[in-house]
């Protein structure tokens, strides 16, 4: 009896190989948990540890950059404003009923709720400063508040007069005092406007609640006038009829604002009241109105600036009779540099803000740029970023020379935004290459001396082009105080000025062959015995003379040029 051959089991994988296995589940498990199913869609939400962290209360609270504060003071501002609009409603219309008092005093202890928290738990761990100095500690910043009038006016603004319920009814002038926290309500619009990107808007909106306010509170001192008089008594005050609130709202609104047509006020009390409103109605409609005036002008003083200095370029253009395609491309600029960047000059905003802060925004903004280029690798960091606030942002106009063939080379570009093209060729307009942002041209003159520095190619603007400028004057003036840096420059600068400088690869000579490779290669004849030797007459003795002037003049502008990189 033939016994089959067994099967060999494959042999087990090792150890190491399960255990990277189990690792890479482990770690791939919370990823999976961390997903979030709804409806069809599946998106990544991030573990509750993160939110629980996010939103654990900090032993000290920053009041400019703590985003968690200027939530918190929302939430009292809402507070405060339910207060404000609604404590005068109850006690003058009757809209506090004993059916619906339930709701209104329900309303009333969450305000009352967020009142105390804000004075127990978050005001005290607002940091302040002394003598230049953030205090954080528990007990200073609790001392702090307590010593100030905010936190008497907080303290006034919680007293429980409340109680007196229980002896006088639910009468809403107990909760008078409510209103006594208006500090809060002015930081959260300081702190709500630091952080917002068109903080006009909301001054806008503010400035408009101001005025329904006051029209709020004069349509509730008018029924009350009412009320005093008799509703109905006399044509003057409310009759009753229709919706209470709208028609007294309405009355404020035509009395405040002085609109007029309304019936004559008939007794003295009321002659007074109405006297008293138009002098109120002129002071404070005027004065709104002149806020209002103010944001919007503060909102606008930028689009103004710029149509200024538009109006007055075109002025003179216009007396100096210069060309329509000159003045064309004058607005052009100005369009495109403010809907670009929003001003027509960015060193203006900057600086009217320290150095310090300046160059955090230089090394935001450009530094990643100016890294880039070769010839600064190596080069001292501090030296790097004295550069980076020297650098200066031109806009060049689509088909503007950015440099020209044969002049004479100042200033390194860096491409912020923008394409331009170096062109070449016999004619000079083949397109040799294309820049695009982030490409830096020019670095060689910012080192190169006597006639090395010439502009070897036209570089034009492809399109609209911002540009980084760094001149040698600025750069000779930082390097004063970088002076290995300097020695680090000047060994790239020469590498590079001998790269530039060697001849294309062309097509192998021919080594002579025989006797003719005895003797060395024969020498180019010089242009001038050429052109003596090789013309005839005036006609040789004429390009002779031309040739010489090029020389003289090629002489002048080196010694021209060293004078000026001195």
């Amino acid at each position: 009896m033939s016994l089959a051959p067994s099967k060999k089991k494959p042999p087990p994988p090792p150890k190491e190989e399960k255990k990277e296995e189990k690792k890479e589940e482990a770690e791939a498990k919370p990823e999976e948990d961390h997903y979030c199913d709804m409806l069809c869609c599946k998106f990544k939400k991030p573990p509750l540890k993160k939110y629980m962290t996010y939103l654990k209360l900090p032993d000290s609270i920053d009041s400019y950059t703590d985003r968690r504060y200027v939530a918190w003071l929302m939430l009292v501002t809402v507070a405060y404003n339910w207060n404000c609009w609604f404590i005068p409603l109850r006690f003058v219309f009757p809209y506090q009923t004993p059916s619906n008092t339930i709701y209104w005093f329900a309303i009333d202890i969450i305000c009352d709720i967020c009142y105390l928290c804000d004075l127990l738990v978050f005001q005290p761990r607002v940091q302040f400063l002394r003598g230049g100095d953030i205090i954080v500690n528990k007990v200073e910043m609790k001392k702090f508040y307590h010593s100030t009038i905010k936190f008497r006016l907080d303290l006034i603004s919680v007293l429980p007069f409340d109680v007196l319920y229980f002896f006088f009814g639910f009468n809403p002038a107990f909760r008078v005092n409510r209103m006594l926290k208006h500090n809060t309500f002015f930081e959260f619009n300081d702190r709500l406007e630091a952080i917002l990107d068109k903080a006009y808007i909301y001054r806008v909106i503010r400035t408009t609640g101001y005025l329904l306010f006051i029209l709020h509170i004069n349509a509730c001192l008018y029924y009350w006038a009412s009320d005093y008089e008799g509703l109905g008594s006399t044509r003057w005050v409310y009759d009753g009829q229709g919706n209470m609130y709208l028609r007294c709202y309405y009355w404020a609104v035509r009395t405040l604002i002085t609109i007029g047509g309304l019936p004559e006020p008939q007794t003295l009390f009321e002659i007074v009241f109405q006297l008293l409103n138009f002098f109120l109605g002129v002071f404070v409609f005027s004065s709104l109105i002149g806020q209002m005036r103010d944001v919007i002008g503060a909102a606008t003083a930028g689009q103004n600036y710029y149509r200024s200095c538009m109006d007055n370029t075109v002025s003179y253009m216009n007396t100096y009779s210069i060309p329509k395609l000159v003045q064309n491309r004058v607005r052009t600029w100005y369009e495109y540099t403010w809907d670009s960047q929003g001003m027509l000059d960015e060193s203006e905003l900057l600086e009217q803000m320290p150095t310090k802060m300046q160059l955090a925004i230089a090394i935001d903004v450009n530094f990643a740029i100016v890294n880039k280029v070769d010839l600064f690798k190596g080069c001292d960091t501090q030296m790097i970023y004295d550069m980076l606030l020297r650098l200066k942002s031109i806009v060049y106009l689509p088909g503007d020379f950015v440099c020209k063939k044969g002049e004479i080379g100042r200033e390194m570009y860096i491409i912020k935004q923008g394409e331009v093209q170096v062109l070449g060729g016999p004619d000079g307009t083949k397109v040799l290459v294309t820049l695009r942002a982030g490409a830096v041209f020019g670095e060689i003159s910012l080192l190169a001396a006597g006639g090395g520095n010439r502009r070897t190619a036209n570089v034009v603007a492809h399109g609209f082009a911002n540009l980084f400028i760094l001149d040698k004057k600025t750069l000779n003036e930082i390097l004063v105080h970088y002076p290995d840096s300097e020695k680090l420059l000047m060994k790239k600068a020469k590498v590079l000025l001998k790269e530039k400088g060697k001849p294309p690869p062309g097509p192998p000579v021919q080594q002579p062959r025989g006797l003719a490779s005895l003797f060395g290669q024969k020498q180019e004849t010089p242009k001038l015995f050429k052109a003596m030797f090789g013309a005839k007459g005036k006609g040789g003795l004429a390009k002779l003379l031309q040739l010489k002037r090029e020389q003289d003049i090629q002489v002048m502008s080196q010694i021209i040029e060293q004078i000026l990189s001195r």
